[in-house]
């Protein structure tokens, strides 16, 4: 069901070519772009890769070729008076302004409608501290860890949990700044580099000899759930790209705990599609 009050929509970009930005959102935003048009909906765009498909004559009715910044991007809104906006088709880098454009009170100021993934839902999934007592409120298991914002506090992280241990930073879709850490040595070098371009880590006890699953779940709007465990991959905890097997290999009681825990995820939360490895 259409909301007939949104005639606008501003779509954040998938940018720059690196990881956890264009590729798939490039492919995500053109059929977000297409949807909306299909809809009626006029669509105005913001990237600054003029290389990408978003970009092509035909998609967007409008595009800046600015950087997707809460700076321009207000600008563009004050120009534009879109009615909603769509953050999740542009990688982390259209995540993070449209969280800071929420705590700013820049879509309140001129009544955007944050349209698909709520912000509530971006920083719950994002920030790695935020992410785990989410998981705890609803009784899903995760390994012992600890987030912390300086090298200091990783040290006594570290030594707390016992080495080996695995560096996460947040606000990083593609997992950039992660690793394995088998010594201080190792950790002080990895969580360096990942505050660099993220304001937390996530340190946390070592996975390595599990199992893990790639399992996505979207919900829609009358609250059915619809699992791609089909197309998900299984693989050795840490390597993202061996792919062992296909996840419809794995024991039935395996999948209904994946089910279960899915559900849990998404019943107290709007629609929204949102990946995060558990």
């Amino acid at each position: 069901m259409r909301n007939e009050n949104i005639k606008k929509v501003l779509l954040l970009g998938s940018g720059a070519l690196k990881i956890g930005e264009a590729g798939e959102f490039d492919y995500s935003g053109s059929q977000a772009l297409k949807a909306m048009k299909e809809e009626g909906i006029t669509t105005v765009l913001i990237n600054p890769n003029i290389a990408t498909v978003q970009t092509s004559d035909g998609f967007a009715d409008k595009i800046y070729f600015l950087p997707v910044t809460p700076y321009f991007v207000e600008k563009v809104i004050r120009k534009e008076k879109p009615d909603g906006i769509l953050l999740a088709f542009g990688g982390q880098t259209a995540l993070n302004c449209g969280v800071e454009l929420y705590r700013s009170g820049i879509l309140e100021k001129y009544g955007v409608e944050v349209l698909g993934t709520p912000v509530q839902a971006i920083m719950d999934t994002e920030d790695r501290e935020l992410f785990v007592k989410k998981l705890d409120e609803i009784e899903v298991k995760t390994i012992k860890s600890e987030a912390v914002n300086s090298i200091h506090d990783a040290r006594v992280a570290a030594e707390a949990l016992g080495y080996p241990v695995i560096v996460r930073a947040a606000y990083a879709l593609g997992g950039l700044g992660s690793g394995f850490c088998d010594n201080e040595e190792e950790l002080v070098a990895l969580v360096e580099k990942a505050l660099a371009f993220s304001p937390q880590v996530l340190v946390e006890k070592s996975l390595k000899g599990w199992k893990e699953v790639e399992y996505e779940v979207v919900r829609d709007r009358f609250r059915q759930l619809y699992h791609s465990l089909q197309h998900g991959k299984l693989r050795p905890a840490g390597h993202p790209h061996r792919r062992v097997d296909r996840c419809g290999t794995l024991a039935d009681t395996f999948k209904r705990r994946l089910s279960l825990a899915a559900k849990a995820c998404h019943q107290d939360h709007t629609p929204y599609r949102h990946r995060r490895r558990m």
